[in-house]
């Protein structure tokens, strides 16, 4: 069943147990399309191979896991914001909520995540809030361990790590997702000093083997610019 929060009861969290459900539940019943059409996207989306990936697996290696063990967590926001401020305070929630959730540690933890869906931000005029918000809370979220992720039909102009043509944070409804920040992220954390940093203090004595040269050169580029 959805998960309510104590003190923000209007902005409940729809479970992936939810979506069994002929209907879901009142409270979400007005943005019943816009989050079925998010789950389904995930499930066909992201839990598979894409042939423009440059990879093997799916195109998020999180999410079907996320999806089975019920930490996938979907909201929805209505109107149409206009500053990334106003998106980012509507955040605060979610993110403090995140951190509450259980997992909050151990390695099921990297499988919880939230996505708030913005379904009135239909023009694609619009959709560049999401991008712009993305890039402002980015630096803060990833001090504290977190990532957000950024998700439009544009769609976002960032290309894949493996294929630069390809651009994966296509989504049927624009989106913002928190999840917490792993030791692979390092792709999507170098080329900012204040990101980087933050993996670097978080994972610098665990990085995954494959990235070690990667990480190390980062390091050393990081330490000479500061001094």
């Amino acid at each position: 069943m959805m998960l309510i929060h104590p003190s923000r009861p209007a902005h409940p969290l729809v479970e992936p147990s939810d979506f069994a459900a002929p209907a879901l539940p009142e409270q979400v019943a007005a943005h019943e399309v816009a989050l079925r059409t998010v789950f389904e996207w995930a499930g066909d989306y992201l839990c598979a191979p894409h042939p423009e990936l440059g990879r093997r697996g799916d195109v998020c290696p999180f999410t079907d896991t996320s999806l089975q063990k019920g930490l996938f967590f979907l909201s929805v926001h209505p109107g149409r914001p206009t500053e990334p401020a106003e998106l980012a305070e509507l955040l605060l929630h979610y993110r403090d909520w995140f951190a509450e959730l259980e997992p909050r540690s151990g390695p099921g933890a990297q499988f919880k995540t939230i996505l708030v869906l913005f379904p009135e931000l239909r023009d694609p005029a619009d959709w560049s809030i999401v991008d712009r918000t993305q890039e402002l809370l980015k630096p803060e979220y990833t001090a504290n361990g977190l990532m957000v992720g950024e998700f439009h039909p544009g769609p976002p102009d960032k290309a894949g790590l493996w294929n630069p043509l390809f651009r994966p944070l296509s989504s049927p409804v624009p989106m913002l997702a928190i999840r917490h920040m792993v030791p692979t992220d390092f792709p999507f954390l170098r080329d900012d000093d204040v990101t980087l940093t933050a993996y670097l203090e978080r994972f610098g004595d665990r990085v995954p083997t494959h990235l070690r040269g990667d990480v190390r050169a980062a390091a050393d580029r990081l330490a000479t610019s500061g001094s």
